[in-house]
């Protein structure tokens, strides 16, 4: 697993407004990237620039490696247990063995004891933790994370941590958009406001 990502001048505008601009960076495989600013500041447009889902404005960026994006929603079928559900994503990403990815994913997040359980009845921090199992059974290099803490107790921003450490580790690489500290050895830190653009 190896990924990268180098942002060159990058500017993004959404509704008319322009949300940042000139931001530059580059992190490595194995690094990571915390992103921080007040609301609105463009912290998941940046992430959904990186993913594709939106054209940047301005500048360029190079990617490398395989995105998984997690945003406000899990796209989990609300009906069908939660084990099915990731698998039915898992199936998709088209890798090999997505029983297996599951199961690792479900015992990364202390999800395991309730594979069985529709999506619909699990809790917030529960359904949290679900979205991020999504991401790490997708198997992909890049996870692009906002707002991942969201919801979650002490216990399970640990188990988070220690997750996307793991992923590091094996050469993955996360971008983090976040308002509450998480503990990211070495991470690159870019606070969005010092890119705020001032005019429209």
């Amino acid at each position: 697993m190896s990924a990268a990502l180098a942002l060159t001048d990058l500017a993004c505008r959404r509704g008319g407004r322009l949300l940042f601009a000139g931001l530059s960076l580059h992190v490595a495989p194995g690094g990571a990237l915390v992103v921080t600013g007040a609301n609105g500041c463009g912290k998941s447009s940046l992430l959904r620039v990186i993913a594709g889902l939106l054209p940047p404005f301005a500048g360029a960026l190079e990617v490398s490696g395989r995105i998984a994006l997690l945003g406000e929603a899990s796209a989990l079928d609300a009906d069908r247990p939660l084990g099915a559900a990731l698998n039915f994503w898992a199936k998709l990403d088209g890798l090999t063995d997505p029983a297996a990815r599951v199961a690792t994913a479900l015992a990364d997040m202390a999800l395991a004891d309730i594979a069985d359980v529709p999506v619909r009845l699990l809790s917030t921090g529960q359904r949290r933790r679900a979205a991020m199992a999504r991401v790490i059974a997708s198997g992909v290099d890049l996870w692009l994370l906002d707002e991942p803490a969201t919801g979650l107790d002490t216990a399970s921003v640990a188990l988070l941590e220690e997750t996307v450490g793991r992923h590091r580790n094996n050469g993955g690489l996360a971008i983090i958009a976040t308002h509450q500290p998480l503990d990211a050895p070495n991470a690159a830190t870019v606070d969005l406001a010092a890119y705020r653009a001032v005019a429209a």
